[in-house]
């Protein structure tokens, strides 16, 4: 616990490190007189919480990076939630979530790194919502073409191809509440142009340049639905939130490919007792109309935590994930969780065979009690692979 506690306060001293004044700021909570940044996010005009990112997934290698997360409110705003905060325990968490702003970038022992940025913003009590967000950078990563179902029982199945990737990506989504229920419609943007080629191998990429699209550009608009009653954005502990979204990628709005995406993600928490909860995580992704073969970076992957990131691609990918969580006091929780996933050509052949499994474990502090913002590790294990995660949240 101790280590755990100079870890936390590490995250202060890099952030006055850097410049930024918070001679003044308090870093311990008037209330339980534990750790807190919720003072100096809010009342530091250049605060904010420093968020380290550890990458150990072969697909990317060993690496690591950092992201500084803003927040932002305006002066009646941040005197409310500082009302509330000192009113009860979670009265600055049950507000309306602030601006959220994160900024950063990571790098990689084999070549990859990529700057990115992103920023959510609500108006009229939430009634309508945008986000964006984009990189730039060099990724390599292993891709698998014959992982899945391609080659039945082939030795192929486990060799990857590195591929090497340099572009940028941007992706936009603006919502509008429907009356004053929990459902969001919305509509979204994306775009990726990445040069794409196999790492190392100049010569090869230019002879298959000759036959091949390696700079393809993929973009797309679509209509999103969202059910959100989440009792905190920040870090949820009952309600549900579903978002639905159902894209096109067409040459009228500069794509290469036509083809159709749909997703959809449900977030579930349900609080079991004052001390225990259960969070479950659904996920669906697939192709549609699809008459071409795509792009690697174009079909969807399983995402659960303790799996390298594309590892297993497919037109139709599906993962179910549960965790269960012990808030031990206020400011300490830990938990529990293990997910499956499949990916293949067809919807309909989900879960029927081959099916990947993850498990693992992690911690929480609720490092800025006025937001309801808990921060923590979590390391995760499947078959083959594992993994340490800095996290912001739930996890999910």
């Amino acid at each position: 616990m101790k280590k755990i506690k100079k870890l936390l306060a590490s995250l202060v001293f890099i952030s006055s490190f850097i410049g930024f004044s918070s001679y003044a700021t308090n870093f311990f909570d008037p209330i339980d007189k534990q750790f807190d940044m919720g003072e100096y996010l809010a009342e530091n005009a250049y605060g904010f919480l420093p968020v380290p990112i550890i990458i150990t997934e072969p697909a990317l290698g060993y690496g690591g990076g950092f992201t500084g997360v803003f927040l932002g409110e305006n002066d009646q705003q941040r005197e409310r939630r500082k009302e509330a905060a000192l009113a009860s325990l979670d009265g600055g968490a049950q507000l309306l979530t602030p601006s959220i702003t994160a900024v950063g970038g990571i790098v990689t022992e084999n070549g990859t790194w990529l700057g990115f940025a992103g920023h959510q913003h609500s108006w009229l009590k939430d009634s309508i919502r945008y986000t964006v967000g984009g990189g730039y950078g060099r990724i390599n990563m292993t891709y698998y073409p014959f992982g899945n179902d391609a080659i039945t029982n082939s030795t192929l199945n486990d060799k990857g191809i590195e591929l090497e990737m340099i572009g940028f990506g941007l992706m936009q989504n603006l919502q509008f509440r429907l009356a004053d229920s929990h459902w969001l419609l919305g509509f979204k943007q994306t775009y990726s142009k990445p040069e794409i080629g196999i790492k190392g191998q100049d010569k090869l990429n230019e002879f298959l340049g000759k036959w091949l699209n390696l700079s393809p550009a993929l973009s797309a608009v679509g209509l999103t639905l969202v059910y959100d009653s989440q009792n905190n954005f920040m870090y949820p502990t009952k309600g549900f939130n579903y978002h639905f979204s159902y894209l096109l990628y067409r040459d009228a709005v500069g794509s290469d490919y036509k083809y159709d995406a749909v997703s959809l993600v449900g977030k579930n928490f349900w609080e079991l007792t004052n001390k225990f909860n259960l969070g479950v995580k659904l996920e669906f992704e697939a192709l549609a109309n699809n008459d071409s073969i795509l792009p690697p970076n174009a079909y969807p992957y399983i995402k659960l935590r303790g799996i390298p990131s594309n590892r297993y691609q497919g037109e139709a990918v599906a993962s179910l994930e549960g965790q269960f969580t012990w808030e031990i006091d206020n400011r300490w929780s830990t938990s529990i969780f293990a997910g499956i996933g499949s990916a293949t050509g067809e919807a309909s052949d989900l879960f029927s065979a081959d099916n990947q499994y993850s498990y693992g474990a992690g911690f929480r502090y609720l490092i800025a009690r006025r937001y309801g913002l808990r921060a923590g590790i979590d390391v995760a294990f499947s078959d083959n692979d594992s993994a340490l995660y800095f996290n912001i949240g739930t996890g999910f």
